[in-house]
């Protein structure tokens, strides 16, 4: 029994697990993520028999003992090669650390990731319901503040002209077709009315959809087109159904093209 430990983010959290998932799968171990048996219980994993709360409490509890090892790779110098060989040699421990990365089996598994991680319809319905209406090119918009304005120096924290430039470029591809730009933020100061005033473009509609992080995450996932600063949310999002993602910080013209929009196996081996 293989235990995936990480305390980082949903999307992190996720993709984390879903390493490790794929490297179990491989070599017939049964992988229990500790993460989704008490957080985030959103997906159809967490109501799967191993993923509970008394399964993470003995492998928490075992691992303090010493009872059960863990191998980590917290470190990005980690030695990967060199921890499988450790993961070979047992049959029961504990693996964390967000460098745990086995890329060829990830996407071997892929569409059994996918279908751990399918979204509960709870939280799915509303978001379909309300997305009927907007029958125009979708284009998803992760607006990433919050931490985000500090992380690698503030780097990445884009602020709303940069978005509304680049959603401009988007339109422009696209010149004879209705545009539903689907917002997806963790900033509360974020307004649909701040972006409508900066196009006099009725075929450019904006579409906030207040929804919690799950929500959003499916909105983006059920888009044509994502587009934002370098993050898993995003990532994981376009990960459901192949949705071409561009990362902002990646395009390198001054004109957006539809060859800045990859799809996630290229930019999943990308992550900062």
């Amino acid at each position: 029994m293989i235990f995936a430990r990480d305390k980082s983010q949903m999307c992190n959290n996720l993709l984390q697990y879903a390493h490790v998932y794929a490297w179990g799968r491989e070599h017939g171990q049964k992988v229990i993520s500790m993460r989704f048996s008490y957080k985030y219980r959103y997906f159809h994993i967490c109501h799967t028999s191993l993923t509970n709360f008394g399964w993470y409490l003995f492998a928490k509890y075992m691992a303090v003992l010493h009872l059960l090892p863990t191998i980590s790779f917290k470190e990005d110098t980690c030695d990967v090669q060199a921890l499988e060989q450790q993961m070979l040699r047992r049959r029961h421990f504990v693996v964390s650390g967000w460098h745990a990365r086995f890329y060829d089996l990830f996407l071997k598994y892929r569409q059994e990731i996918c279908e751990l991680f399918t979204i509960d319809e709870e939280y799915t319905m509303p978001v379909k319901e309300k997305m009927k209406s907007w029958d125009g090119i979708r284009l998803g918009v992760h607006i990433r503040r919050g931490d985000y304005a500090s992380w690698q120096g503030g780097a990445y924290c884009y602020d709303d002209k940069t978005f509304g430039d680049y959603i401009r470029q988007f339109a422009n591809l696209f010149p004879d077709q209705t545009i539903d730009i689907c917002l997806s933020t963790n900033d509360s100061d974020v307004s649909t009315g701040t972006f409508r005033k900066m196009f006099n473009d009725q075929r450019i509609r904006i579409h906030l959809l207040n929804g919690n992080a799950v929500e959003d995450l499916y909105m983006l996932s059920e888009c044509d087109y994502i587009i934002g600063p370098p993050s898993t949310y995003s990532l994981v999002a376009a990960m459901y159904r192949d949705v071409p993602l561009c990362r902002m910080d990646c395009v390198k013209s001054d004109a957006l093209s539809l060859d800045d929009f990859k799809l996630f196996d290229y930019w999943f081996k990308r992550i900062i």
